[in-house]
């Protein structure tokens, strides 16, 4: 019987010790306990759509932040380029009509044009109303009108022209400068000179107004040693009040254009290249004006100006904007400065939002009412008419752009905490009577640690989902603003007033490396958030099937 009694005894020993073993916590058999904020990210990461909504909003922050610093340009950095720029510098005529001057009342206008066609027809005297007048040949295309024996007008074509414009001259000095330019002509266009008789004529004196003149076979009249007028058909006139026509460079454009109009290789330009007395050379286009019968005399010169819409490049990535900056660095700063705005902006909403609606959820009773008519209040604001008030009024007090950075975002952030409030308001209406607070309660902990240590903490959650949608739709509001101008102002950039820049039609088909690439940025970044914030909503409720 002891023998059975043992042998009954000894496998009750061994099965205590198998069951000791088998429930003993060794590390191989340990279990494993999560916790809950670890719970919350494994139920995020197994979100495909969350994981690639964060991994875009890193690239964007290192876009924006680590990318502003390491870039070579600054934000407001500007360059510049050298153009030819082609502008209208003068205007040159060629006068084949004649002109009459006057010397009296004699030569009215019926007079004149008498005189027109007796010049035309070739004869020395014509009559009106039976009075004869003389008509006599002083040089080519120019004559004298006379009325017995008394000088009493000229018809010309030459023209005396003054060097410095607006001067005017009387007929005593029109007439004789003609009449010794005309005796001028005759000398230098008369006998054949010889070989070794290759001098150019002495010029003619001639007296006007008391006054001693010279002018030679070219036309130039002089008084003493200055030029103060000179003779030809051509009409010159300067556009630009800095732009002298000089001597060499009338006779440059004469000598361009003589014999052009109405010839077999005549295509309506002419090209000149011209060496002023500096030695520098200048490339002149003259284009005929046949309506005006006039050339239009346009510069060829180097110009620096802004690099405006310059096309991408090795230099320039993305291109240059209408300011000369260079877009790629424009981009980066732009989405600091539109993230800055979405996270401060949401800040601030998210504290007015958690303070007033914790105190009206916990509270209840009037205060709980009268917090909750203010929600109504800011419910009914129409805040995109006001913000928009603000900001022309803002443009026309010409507000410092950093401080209107800071109002912009005051401004927001005043304005959108009304949701937020109702949220939190609701969540602490549901936990203010479960066991928790009671405790907390009957242990005596004051009313502010229980809202702010006990309820708060578990609404940060829901406070998580909606703030991380919400900055999305701030940064939507702020590209909306900062396009229509009432946003970020330069030398600041954003997303937004990136994309204003292609307000225009003609930038917006041309020149698309302005405006694609902030909105691929503006439609990444709010894609990114929302889908983050799907990603969070879903991975804090435990709920959700997987």
């Amino acid at each position: 019987m002891k023998k059975n009694k043992n042998q009954n005894e000894e496998p009750q020993v061994n099965n205590a010790s198998a069951d000791s073993e088998s429930f003993s916590l060794n590390d191989d058999r340990r279990v494993k306990v999560l916790s809950p904020s670890m719970l919350v990210f494994k139920r995020f990461i197994r979100n495909s759509l969350a994981v690639t909504g964060l991994s875009f909003l890193l690239l964007m922050f290192l876009f924006s932040f680590v990318g502003g610093l390491i870039s070579p340009y600054s934000e407001d950095q500007q360059f510049y380029h050298t153009v030819g720029q082609v502008k209208d510098v003068a205007g040159i005529a060629e006068n084949n009509d004649y002109i009459y001057a006057a010397n009296g009342d004699e030569f009215a206008g019926a007079v004149q044009s008498y005189a027109r066609l007796a010049i035309s027809e070739g004869s020395d005297t014509f009559q009106y109303r039976d009075t004869t007048y003389t008509l006599t040949k002083e040089g080519k295309d120019f004559y004298s009108i006379s009325l017995n024996g008394k000088n009493i007008g000229i018809a010309y074509i030459d023209l005396v022209n003054p060097v410095d414009e607006g001067q005017t001259f009387s007929y005593d000095f029109i007439y004789n400068a003609l009449k010794a330019y005309a005796a001028e002509t005759e000398v230098a266009e008369g006998e054949e000179p010889a070989a070794e008789e290759t001098a150019a004529p002495a010029p003619m004196n001639f007296t006007a107004d008391g006054a001693e003149y010279t002018v030679d076979a070219d036309g130039y009249i002089y008084s003493g040693e200055e030029m103060v007028a000179y003779i030809d058909r051509y009409v010159t006139q300067s556009i630009l009040p800095d732009f002298v026509i000089t001597k060499d460079f009338r006779e440059a454009l004469i000598g361009a254009i003589d014999g052009k109009v109405g010839s077999d290789d005549f295509g309506g330009k002419v090209t000149l290249n011209y060496t002023d007395e500096n030695g520098k050379e200048f490339k002149y286009e003259l284009e005929y004006d046949a309506l005006h019968e006039k050339w239009d005399v346009q510069q060829d010169t180097k110009t620096t100006k802004y690099y405006r819409y310059g096309e991408p490049d090795s230099e320039h990535w993305l291109g240059t904007d209408r300011n000369g900056m260079d877009m790629l660095t424009r981009l980066m700063y732009g989405g600091r400065v539109s993230l800055v705005i979405g996270f401060v902006v949401m800040i601030i909403s998210t504290l007015i939002g958690v303070i007033l609606g914790g105190i009206s959820g916990y509270f209840g009773g009037w205060i709980d009412n009268v917090i909750m008519r203010l929600v109504d209040v800011f419910y009914c604001i129409p805040t995109m008419p006001i913000i928009i008030i603000l900001g022309a009024m803002m443009d026309e007090m010409r507000v410092d752009p950093d401080i209107r950075m800071l109002y912009l975002m005051l401004l927001l952030g005043v304005l959108g905490w009304a949701g937020i409030a109702r949220l939190v308001r609701g969540q602490i209406l549901s936990l203010r009577e479960q066991e928790f607070m009671t405790a907390t309660e009957a242990c005596g902990v004051r009313v502010s640690r229980r809202i702010f240590k006990h309820l708060i903490p578990n609404v940060i959650p829901q406070l998580i989902v909606t703030c991380t949608m919400g900055l999305g739709s701030t940064i939507i509001t702020e590209a909306t603003l900062s396009f229509l101008g009432l946003g970020v102002k330069y030398p600041y950039a954003s997303w937004g007033n990136i994309i204003n820049d292609v307000n225009d039609t003609y930038v917006l088909t041309t020149y698309w490396f302005i405006w694609i690439p902030a909105g691929i940025c503006l439609l990444l970044t709010v894609l990114a958030f929302n889908l983050v914030g799907d990603g969070l909503r879903d991975a804090f409720d435990p709920k959700m099937k997987r």
